[in-house]
C-alpha cells in the first residue's frame, strides 16, 4: 500500500534573514507553496531539490523588511489552504511569556480559515 502521509516542512534555521527548512515526504512534483503575512503572499520563497534524497527539498523565503515591526509578527507558509510550518518574528521588547506569539498564531490562521470560507461560499452561490 502506498504511502499517503503529507509532506512535512520542517524548520532548520534563520541565517542572514533568510528563513530555511526542509520539505520532506514529497511524492511526484512539489507542492505549490506559499508565505503569507497578514493578507499578503510574500514573495522569494523557494524550493530547490537536495540532491540525493528522493522527495525532499530546500526551502528558503527571504524575510522581507515589511515584516518586521514592534511586537509579534507571525508568517504561513501554506500549500493549498493547509498551513504546513509558520515562523514568528519577536520584534522590540522581550516578552515574559509566548502567549502573544500563539495568539498571532490563531489570528494568522483564523484569517486563512475566513478567506478560504468566503471563497467557498462564492464558488458555491455562482
Amino acid at each position: 500500500m502506498p504511502d499517503t502521509s503529507p509532506p512535512t516542512l520542517t524548520q532548520t534555521r534563520i541565517i542572514a534573514g533568510v528563513w530555511e527548512a526542509e520539505l520532506s515526504g514529497v511524492d511526484g512534483p512539489p507542492p505549490q507553496l506559499e508565505a503569507q503575512h497578514l493578507d499578503l503572499v510574500l514573495d522569494g520563497l523557494s524550493l530547490t531539490p537536495i540532491p540525493g534524497r528522493a522527495g525532499s527539498f530546500a526551502v528558503r523565503l527571504p524575510i522581507p523588511p515589511s515584516v518586521l515591526g514592534e511586537g509579534v509578527q507571525t508568517v504561513l507558509v501554506v500549500s493549498k489552504g493547509k498551513v504546513l510550518a509558520h515562523l514568528t518574528l519577536v520584534v522590540g521588547v522581550p516578552l515574559e511569556d509566548d502567549l502573544r506569539a500563539e495568539i498571532s498564531l490563531l489570528r494568522a490562521e483564523l484569517d486563512l480559515l475566513k478567506r478560504a470560507f468566503r471563497r467557498h461560499c462564492a464558488e458555491v452561490a455562482g
